[in-house]
């Protein structure tokens, strides 16, 4: 075991430096091809992705900022120096004092930024924050604000993150954390807010928008009425999603007329085969090697009960938690409401299936909903069964059994209306833009459709939730979905890129449809959608 250990850290090792020779290889070839850049210049800004390696999205950061270059667009980096007293990614929750690895970082990113100009900021202290800060609780820290930035919350969703939960412990710990991140913030206002007025850029690109570094710059940008991209990994292998709004909310814009043609559907359709019988990845990662029917045990205990009703959750530090927090305070908060009415529905069987990625591997909550059903004792109720994040059963045959599907803002939710099954949906979720489920607007409305469905004899699915929920899922697949497959490839992990050799060339827009759509997008007000 220990063996295997150390072979996979040696390999990964040597991976990663065989990358870095070949990104600095590219990197100095861009540098040697691009012309003298005129006009104002487009910034990126990455800090949370990649600290010492290449994940997808500094991938995806790094090429398109070549494509830029090689057009004749001048670009700007925004890059850390120390500049961070504690940054996310380089956050250790056992010891939280312990500081960054900020030599590995500076030196990966000298590494992406071989040849290109960068503005390199360090840490400066500020007394009369450090003075209104004090000794503040944290409820006071997290609705914190200095000079007109909401620190406090810009913060939040970084430190939910890395804490692996929403509800904060209220100890040192983690009012330390989040007294530095502030700090780090303001310090990353202060000097984006410098570099916005020196270079008085077109645009400006951030990864993801939620961690606090990138999210900081983002505020200040809008601040300015400059036009901000973010950008996360898209639902297909080896692609990107760009937006002008919020990626971890998946704005999309669809036209009303806009109707799937008998090949589009036939693509999708295969799509969802491969789907229901779980071979599929979430950003980058796989799930289940081999999904497996209901077994008898489940068929005998269902048949004991008059109707059944999965409820699929989230995982609760996820970046999609800010935005589907519209109606209930959280997930759990929505959990507690779902056990009264179990409780009340002894004749119903209730699945809870836990979300798989709660338990991924070094990025394992420590907030879950097995937790929760200890702590509230649910699986103690006869008509309560528990799916924890390991157990591959089928959600997919569990839907077909059911007499509709509760969620909070999974994405299985749009997958049941497209097999057109009614959906309660709790959260707002990517996919409710558009009539795709059942959404009461608050927890009254809530519970009157919950109990209305559970009574009814039969649920009547207005036909536009398929025809939606298939047209959105379409459109995440192969719309907006860039790929970047030619220039990249799967790394030891799959959570991480490879660098391929690759002619320049191929970065032009006219030979590559994601770098058309990008450049379009930031430059021209374009939709970042593939034609």
């Amino acid at each position: 075991m220990f063996k295997e250990f150390y072979t996979q850290r040696i390999q990964r090792r040597l991976t990663r430096h065989l990358n870095n020779l070949q990104i600095w290889k590219m990197a100095r070839r861009v540098a040697k091809t691009v012309h003298p850049a005129e006009g104002a210049p487009v910034i990126f800004f990455k800090a949370s992705s990649g600290v010492d390696d290449l994940s997808w999205n500094a991938a995806f950061h790094l090429l398109t900022s070549w494509a830029f270059r090689l057009r004749g667009i001048p670009v700007r980096f925004f890059a850390c120096k120390s500049g961070m007293t504690h940054c996310v990614l380089g956050t250790n929750r056992e010891v939280v004092t312990q500081k960054p690895p900020c030599k590995s970082c500076i030196y990966q990113s000298k590494t992406l930024y071989t040849g290109a100009d960068v503005n390199w900021f360090s840490f400066k202290g500020d007394e009369e924050l450090d003075h209104a800060l004090g000794n503040l609780p944290l409820a006071d820290l997290q609705q914190f604000e200095f000079n007109g930035i909401p620190l406090g919350a810009l913060s939040l969703p970084g430190l939910r993150w890395i804490l692996r939960r929403h509800h904060l412990n209220d100890d040192e710990p983690t009012r330390y954390l989040l007294r530095e991140y502030i700090r780090s913030a303001w310090n990353v206002a202060r000097e984006f807010e410098m570099l916005i007025e020196r270079e008085k850029p077109q645009a400006v690109v951030v990864f993801n928008g939620q961690m606090y570094p990138e999210a900081t710059a983002l505020f200040v940008a809008r601040k300015h009425k400059l036009r901000a991209i973010t950008h996360e990994v898209g639902l297909r292998p080896q692609t990107a999603f760009f937006t002008d709004g919020e990626a971890t909310a998946y704005p999309l814009h669809i036209p009303e007329d806009f109707k799937l043609d008998d090949a589009q559907n036939a693509r999708l359709d295969e799509y969802l085969s491969k789907r229901f019988q779980g071979d599929f990845t979430m950003a980058g990662m796989k799930f289940w090697a081999d999904m497996k029917g209901l077994d008898e045990a489940f068929l005998t205990k269902a048949a004991e009960f008059e109707q059944i009703i999965p409820i699929f959750t989230n995982v609760i530090f996820d970046t999609s938690q800010p935005h589907a927090n519209t109606v209930f305070e959280d997930m759990f908060t929505w959990l507690d409401v779902v056990l009264e009415v179990i409780r009340e529905n002894p004749l119903t069987l209730f699945v809870i299936r836990a979300h798989p990625d709660e338990m991924r591997l070094r990025k394992a909550s420590l907030e879950t909903v097995a937790n929760w059903v200890a702590d509230r004792r649910a699986d103690d109720e006869p008509n309560v069964l528990f799916v924890p994040p390991h157990e591959t059963l089928s959600s997919y045959e569990l839907i077909q059994r059911s007499k509709f599907v509760m969620i909070y803002n999974s994405t299985i939710g749009m997958e049941a209306s497209i097999m057109g099954m009614p959906v309660l949906c709790a959260g707002k979720a990517r996919f409710t833009q558009y009539p795709t489920v059942f959404f009461p607007q608050s927890v009254g409305a809530y519970r009157e459709k919950l109990a209305e469905m559970l009574n009814a004899e039969k649920i009547d699915v207005p036909a536009e939730f398929k025809r939606n929920a298939r047209r959105f899922l379409y459109y995440q697949l192969y719309f907006s979905s860039l790929p970047f497959g030619e220039y990249l490839e799967t790394g030891v992990r799959t959570s991480h890129a490879l660098l391929k050799d690759f002619d320049l060339a191929r970065l032009a827009p006219e030979n590559s449809p994601a770098m058309n759509v990008i450049l379009d997008g930031v430059l021209e007000d374009g939709n970042f959608l593939l034609d």
